[in-house]
C-alpha cells in the first residue's frame, strides 16, 4: 500500500513522525504514465545530501512494502548507495532510526476498536506479538490508541495496523499505511479471538445501524487543528481525538455493542474453548508448517489460545472460587 501519503499527512497534523524523504527511483520502472510524471517532477539530487539531512542511522524501504520486503538499516554512505543501487524498481524512503527506543507498539484497529499489542519484529512471527497487557503506561498506552485511531477517521480506514516506537514518554509513528493487515491466528495467536470479535461487531453495526462510506475527508478539520499555536501537542491529540471518535460514533458503537450484542463475548468464548476451534487450529498448523513441526506448533498456539480462554473465563467470572461457591 502506497505510504507517502499517510507520511506527509501525519507530518502535516504535527505527529512526531522520523524525518523521512522520499528518493526517486533507483532503474525507473518502463512506464508510458511514468515517463510523464518522471518529467515533471523528478530532479537532479544528492542521495547523500538527502541521506545526511535525513540523519544517520537511518532505514531504507519501500513506499509502497509491507511484511518488511526490502527494509535495509542504513549506517553509512556505503551501505545507503549499496541498498539504493540494489532497490532497483522500487520506490523508496529514508527514515531516520528512532534509536534507544524502549518499546515496539503495533496496534491493530477494527472500526472503533484498537487493540495495542507488543511487538518484536526481530522473532519470526509466531513470535513477534508478546503477550503483556502492562508494557505501556496509561497515557503513553492511550496515545497509541489515539493515533492510531486518527490515521484510520483521516484516511477513512476501518481495518489498519499502526506501527509506533516509544521513547520515554515520546510516541513515533514509522509505519501506518496498513489498511487490511495480517490477522491470521498463526500471527495473533492469543489476540486472534479478540480481532475475530471486532470484526463481526463492527460489521453487524455498520449493517444495522445504516453506516455508509463518507466521500468528504473532511481533512480541513484537522489542519485548522494542527495550524493553532496557542494548544500544545497534547491538546491537539486530545482535539484530533475527538474528531475521530465523531467519525467512528465510538460512543454509540459501544452502547450498540452493550445493548444489541450483549452475548457475543460468551458466545466467542464457548467457540474458541470448544472443539469446533480446536480442529480449526489444528487443520491451520497442518496446511501451514512442515509436518516435523505440527507437534510443535499446535503445543505454541493451543498454550497461547488457552491463555486467552483462562483471561477471558477470569474477566466474565472475577469472583474466587471460594465466592463462587
Amino acid at each position: 500500500m502506497e505510504k507517502h501519503a499517510a507520511y506527509c499527512a501525519m507530518m502535516r497534523l504535527g505527529l512526531k513522525v522520523p524525518n523521512t524523504a522520499l528518493v526517486p527511483y533507483k532503474n525507473p520502472i518502463d512506464h508510458t504514465k511514468y515517463v510523464y510524471t518522471a518529467s515533471r517532477y523528478n530532479k537532479q539530487f544528492d542521495l547523500d545530501e538527502i541521506a545526511e539531512g535525513v540523519g544517520y542511522p537511518l532505514f531504507m524501504k519501500p513506499y509502497d512494502g509491507g511484511a518488511w520486503r526490502g527494509v535495509s538499516r542504513i549506517a553509512d554512505p556505503a551501505a545507503l548507495h549499496k541498498a539504493y543501487d540494489e532497490s532497483g524498481e522500487m520506490l523508496m524512503h529514508l527514515q531516520a532510526s528512532v534509536e534507544g527506543y524502549d518499546v515496539f507498539a503495533r496496534s491493530l484497529s477494527i472500526g472503533a476498536e484498537t487493540m495495542v499489542m507488543k511487538f518484536r519484529p526481530e522473532l519470526p512471527m509466531h513470535d513477534r506479538y508478546a503477550v503483556d497487557h502492562s508494557f505501556l503506561a496509561p497515557d503513553v498506552g492511550d496515545e497509541v490508541v489515539t493515533i492510531g485511531r486518527l490515521v484510520n477517521a483521516f484516511f477513512r480506514w476501518e481495518f489498519n495496523s499502526c506501527e509506533t516506537l516509544v521513547r520515554g514518554t515520546d510516541v513515533h509513528p514509522i509505519d501506518y499505511a496498513n489498511a487490511c493487515p495480517d490477522v491470521a491466528i498463526t500471527s495473533l495467536h492469543y489476540y486472534f479471538p479478540w480481532a475475530m470479535k471486532a470484526l463481526i461487531k463492527w460489521s453487524v453495526f455498520c449493517l444495522a445501524t445504516g453506516r455508509r462510506p463518507r466521500i468528504d475527508l473532511e481533512t480541513r478539520r484537522y489542519f485548522e487543528v494542527a495550524d493553532r499555536e496557542d494548544l500544545t501537542y497534547d491538546e491537539k491529540l486530545a482535539a484530533y481525538r475527538v474528531i475521530a471518535d465523531e467519525y467512528f460514533e465510538t460512543e454509540r458503537y459501544a452502547d450498540f455493542c452493550a445493548s444489541r450484542l450483549p452475548d457475543l463475548d460468551g458466545m466467542v468464548l464457548e467457540w474458541v474453548a470448544g472443539p469446533d476451534f480446536a480442529r480449526l487450529l489444528a487443520d491451520t498448523v497442518r496446511a501451514t508448517y512442515p509436518a516435523e513441526e505440527h507437534d510443535r506448533f499446535q503445543a505454541h498456539f493451543t498454550g497461547l489460545i488457552g491463555a486467552w480462554v483462562a483471561d477471558e473465563q477470569q474477566r466474565a467470572d472475577p469472583a474466587p472460587p471460594a465466592a463462587r461457591r
